[in-house]
């Protein structure tokens, strides 16, 4: 069961429900979807899922389709840091079809006016793969800018690949807003 916590045109983020577990680990086991988020070299069971979720704390939500109430996916904030007001910003669209159709752009804008405006961040950065050309656009559609490549420092399929650092202040995403 979802409930529509913060209600965009085409998501609302809902606290994520351990009832979605199954679908969770479905999805971070598809090597295809796993390999974006640093999840493609684990394994996870439902019982190690549903425990993560019954854990999790309120700045993980789960992205949700406003038409069909079908779960696509997971945004969150990690490494929160109240005193100097920042945190990393974690996303993934789990549904493949709802991939490149702007209902993770839409998700990031809604945690973002959150994140800025009611827990009172003040820069949010995150981490993306030089092969996620995908993310990035979306990331800098959101007004992300880069700040900073890791050359390198990401081994997968026998390759390296950088890992690029983005992030994004709150008076800049009210400015755009």
């Amino acid at each position: 069961m979802h409930f529509k916590k913060i209600v965009g045109k085409k998501v609302y983020l809902s606290p994520r429900s351990v009832e979605d577990a199954l679908k969770y680990t479905e999805w971070l086991n598809n090597y295809e979807i796993a390999k974006y988020i640093q999840y493609h070299t684990k394994i996870l069971g439902v019982e190690g899922e549903q425990e993560y979720l019954t854990k999790a704390d309120g700045y993980n939500l789960a992205i949700v389709d406003l038409e069909t109430d079908e779960l696509i996916g997971s945004i969150g904030l990690h490494h929160v840091n109240v005193i100097d007001r920042t945190a990393e910003l974690g996303i993934f669209i789990g549904d493949e079809d709802h991939l490149s159709h702007g209902y993770g752009s839409e998700a990031i804008m809604l945690f973002l006016d959150y994140a800025f405006n009611f827990l009172n961040l003040n820069n949010i950065m995150l981490k993306t793969y030089s092969f996620n050309k995908r993310a990035q656009k979306a990331y800098e559609k959101c007004g992300f800018k880069t700040f900073g490549v890791w050359k390198n420092s990401h081994y997968a399929e026998g390759e390296y690949a950088d890992i690029i650092y983005m992030n994004i202040m709150k008076d800049e995403f009210n400015k755009q807003k």
